[in-house]
């Protein structure tokens, strides 16, 4: 059967919960009409809900109409549970937004209007509460057309003349169409109605039943049931508990099947399905399969969270509504209480809860008085608690106005990593994001991934007031490990550093949450109001009037503005309303003032270090902020950016493309392996690897003839680092492994060297070193746990006393390695260069000698130097 899930939003007391009720009744699912102020409502199932006459958590009732499976989604309307509703948004494929006859268009109402384009979900309209007097359809309709879309078009009148021409003019496909044949199939509205072109609308008296059914056709006319692929996918949206104390992830399938004793990951856990329910109000139905384009809720699952993608759903972040307010949870055991806490956090994650260790606190972020009320009242019923909450204070926020580099180095003793860090303004409200521009060369792809990951896995504190980091861009630009000291919680420790660092060199900022407000006053009453908001540091214009009835519309702070209804309910005599919704933040208009109360010293926050620590003599000490960049290993990204116009450098022909200079590689080995060694080093004087280098290339030359000669290639390094190879390896790996396989081979012929090209199968469980032969080379695949770097640097320790060995990397901590042993260096652009230039010389040299006997030389040439000729000859014609 074809499936919808469409979800019903609206401002609070729109009737919201009241159409839901119609819709289930007369399409046959209740057989009573229930209503909120009789506290009998199907879709109201808890107390607290009942009790107050409001929808705090979202519900679904499962019905069927038009020969379609609806799912129906009732979420809460008022703005202190917005984030509840803004995490179903994410799984709707069409809505209801209700509007309320008497009221028009309000400031939620227009937040949610945002939501539903942001979250791509098209929107159908009801205009609720039209038996009342002084609604107006014509009013109501140009009201929307200005506040919300020109595609707000009235259904109620279809297939009239006035229907198709309002139609003609949103899409102009449906203009021709109109021009063409003077109608417009059924199909092509669908399809404007899909890509937010057209916003049907209905009207009606959800309490009297009236334009219910006009609306339940509407839906079941122009709407297009989803195609989903059949690969698995699947999007969390909602964390309860039953009154057993079950756990329930409430998902919609986005992909594939899913049946019972599934197992489910992520990536980082891995759980089973206990069970299937198809909810429906109260009572649900345990099923063994579902298809996808379903929503349902499971248990079995412990370690998921709302806006949790699996399989082919990606995760998505943090909802735009988020608390402003933060408060104190006043308790006799505050310890005992926090994991009790922790279980509804896990149903409302925008709480946050937070422990104060120094304190002995709990802290939670709440959006509103409501929602405290609510919140007393679930403690108490759920765990028999009494709980009460301090006066709470603005959740302040901090970003930056500059672009800085960020660096954070993290080497006690037989540790190490150094992460580089850009730090970037990024728009309002974009949040962080993150991203890397850090080259394989220099810093390998696991290491890379796991920065990332220690990056979103945390919220980053800014340095003002220790307030949370947002609009924000992070990119990975550089950094370092060691082959053998460096362990993932090194990484952790210089990530969270560089953060740090980077921001006590930048410009920061200090933001505080806006409200958008609508305010309907008595005329008379303007000037006092837009003096109040002025006084508030806020911005206000008059929107609308009629003589007796002004309406005022702005933005100001939170704080400000947080208990101004009160005061317009006193000054109006209760004819004043004032309704408010999040806009987000802006910097802060008292920054100093709030920095002075809040009192937070960021280099005395010892859990968000602001410093490096680095190793000298065989112990690490630490390095204050301000100095890092004196001591740290990586040069500047934004230093070398600067100076990138300039050519690289030549000396005596030899690149300096390295990573790191011979110079610095010299440093790093005399700190790092002689240090401590004893006086037996001091007097000996120790090479220096420039001298090194020079020295060895001489011996090799001059024992050539005893010494015999070993290419080490760093497989996947060299790989990702020549641009055609890593474009080919993005498209088929293994063609491009043959590809530089092909190369070295050739190449070998010219070299006269053994070449051993290692890769990395270190992740494969189970796997044993494997050594092939391929042509005139060796391929060697790693074992199960150990690296390509780990095994150059063993064969290098092993036998570089045996032969003359030189590695080809541009992995910066192996280039310190090698040439720790004594080995000879040929980075990624080196090795290049060489194959390159070996292949047009032996070309130039083969086409002279083929001029003098190209039968003979042929005939001479071994069987399998001529299949490589032949190559090489091919590859000639095919370049011109």
């Amino acid at each position: 059967m074809k499936k919808l899930i469409i979800g019903i939003l609206a401002h609070v007391d729109a009737g919201k919960t009241t159409l839901s009720e119609s819709i289930l009744y007369l399409s046959g699912k209740i057989g009573k009409l229930g209503r909120v102020d009789n506290k009998d409502a199907y879709l109201d199932t808890y107390e607290l809900e009942r009790a107050r006459g409001i929808t705090i958590f979202s519900k679904q009732a499962v019905f069927e109409t038009g020969g379609i499976n609806i799912t129906l989604l009732d979420t809460p309307g008022h703005i202190d549970f917005s984030a509840e509703m803004e995490r179903t948004l994410q799984v709707l494929d069409y809505a209801v937004l209700v509007i309320s006859g008497a009221d028009g268009v309000q400031g939620h109402t227009k937040t949610l209007w945002r939501l539903l384009d942001m979250y791509n979900v098209p929107a159908f309209i009801f205009v609720n509460k039209m038996d009342q007097n002084g609604t107006e359809k014509s009013k109501l309709i140009k009201d929307m057309k200005k506040q919300l879309s020109d595609g707000c078009i009235d259904f109620g009148q279809v297939e009239t003349t006035e229907f198709y021409e309002q139609l003609s003019m949103c899409d102009e496909t449906i203009l021709e169409t109109y021009l063409e044949k003077g109608h417009i199939e059924t199909k092509q509205i669908s399809k404007a109605v899909r890509e937010h072109k057209v916003f049907p609308c209905f009207f009606g008296s959800a309490l009297k039943l009236e334009g219910i059914e006009q609306l339940m056709q509407g839906i079941a006319k122009y709407t297009t049931i989803p195609c989903y692929p059949e690969e698995f996918g699947a999007k969390i949206f909602k964390i309860t508990r039953d009154e057993q104390g079950n756990r329930l992830t409430h998902l919609k399938l986005t992909g594939g099947k899913l049946k019972v004793k599934d197992l489910l990951t992520n990536g980082k856990w891995e759980e089973k399905i206990n069970q299937i329910r198809i909810y429906s109000g109260k009572k649900y139905e345990a099923v063994s399969e579902i298809e996808a384009g379903s929503v349902c809720a499971v248990t079995g699952l412990s370690q998921t969270r709302p806006g949790e993608g699996l399989g082919i759903e990606s995760t998505s972040g943090s909802p735009l509504l988020e608390p402003v307010l933060f408060y104190r949870i006043i308790l006799c055991d505050p310890r005992m209480m926090l994991p009790k806490l922790r279980q509804i956090e896990e149903e409302e994650p925008e709480l946050n809860i937070v422990w104060d260790e120094q304190l002995q606190e709990i802290h939670a972020q709440i959006m509103g008085e409501v929602q405290i009320e609510i919140l007393q009242s679930l403690i108490q019923s759920r765990f028999g608690v009494v709980v009460s909450f301090d006066a709470g204070r603005i959740v302040y926020k901090e970003t930056i106005a500059n672009t800085v580099e960020g660096v954070g180095h993290f080497e006690p003793l037989r540790h190490y990593a150094e992460v580089h860090l850009l730090l970037e303004p990024g728009e309002p409200g974009s949040g962080l994001k993150f991203g890397t521009e850090c080259s394989e060369d220099i810093l390998s792809r696991s290491w890379q991934r796991l920065i990332l990951t220690h990056l979103e896995e945390k919220v980053h504190k800014g340095v003002l007031t220790g307030s949370a980091l947002t609009d924000v861009k992070i990119t990975l630009v550089s950094g370092r490990a060691h082959n053998k000291h460096t362990e993932g919680g090194d990484f952790r420790q210089a990530t969270y550093r560089a953060v740090r660092q980077g921001l006590m060199e930048a410009e920061s900022v200090l933001l505080e949450p806006y409200y958008t407000f609508q305010l309907e006053l008595p005329e008379k009453m303007v000037g006092r109001a837009m003096t109040d908001i002025e006084k508030m540091n806020g911005t206000s214009k008059i929107s609308q009037t009629n003589g007796e009835t002004a309406v005022l519309v702005g933005s100001a702070p939170v704080i400000t503005m947080r208990n101004y209804q009160q005061e317009v309910t006193a000054y109006t005599k209760g004819a004043g309303r004032l309704f408010c919704s999040v806009k987000g933040y802006e910097p802060c208009h008292n920054t100093q003032e709030v920095i002075d109360s809040i009192g937070y010293d960021s280099e005395r926050d010892m859990a968000n270090p602001t410093g490096s620590v680095f190793c000298a003599h065989g112990a690490g000490f630490s390095v204050p902020w301000d100095e890092v960049k004196n001591y740290m290993h990586v040069e500047s990204y934004l230093k070398k950016k600067e100076n990138s116009f300039k050519e690289p450098e030549k000396r005596h022909g030899i690149s300096q493309e390295l990573s790191i200079s011979l110079e610095e590689i010299d440093q790093i080995i005399n700190r790092t392996y002689y240090v401590n060694q004893g006086k037996k080093s001091a007097w000996k004087r120790r090479k220096t690897a420039e001298e090194s280098y020079y020295e060895q290339a001489s011996y090799v030359r001059a024992q050539k003839e005893h010494k015999e000669e070993y290419l080490l290639v760093d497989g996947y390094n060299i790989l990702f680092a020549w641009p055609e190879l890593k474009e080919l390896a993005d498209k088929n790996a293994e063609a491009a492994r043959m590809k530089l396989l092909d190369s070295l081979s050739n190449y070998q012929g010219i070299r006269q060297s053994r070449i051993i090209v290692v890769f990395d199968a270190y992740r494969v469980q189970g796997h044993r070193e494997e050594i092939i032969d391929y042509h005139n080379i060796h391929v060697v695949y790693t074992k199960e746990a150990q690296t390509a770097d780990q095994y150059i640097e063993k064969f290098a320790h092993d036998n570089q006393k045996k032969y003359n060995i030189t590695v080809a990397t541009s992995d910066g901590l192996q280039q310190i390695i090698v040439r720790g042993a004594g080995c000879a260096l040929l980075s990624a652009r080196e090795l290049k260069i060489e194959v390159e230039d070996a292949n047009k010389r032996i070309k130039q040299e083969f086409k002279e000698i083929q001029r003098k006997d190209r039968n003979y030389l042929i005939d001479a040439l071994p069987e399998e130097a001529k299949q490589q000729m032949e190559e090489i000859i091919k590859e000639d014609k095919d370049d011109k």
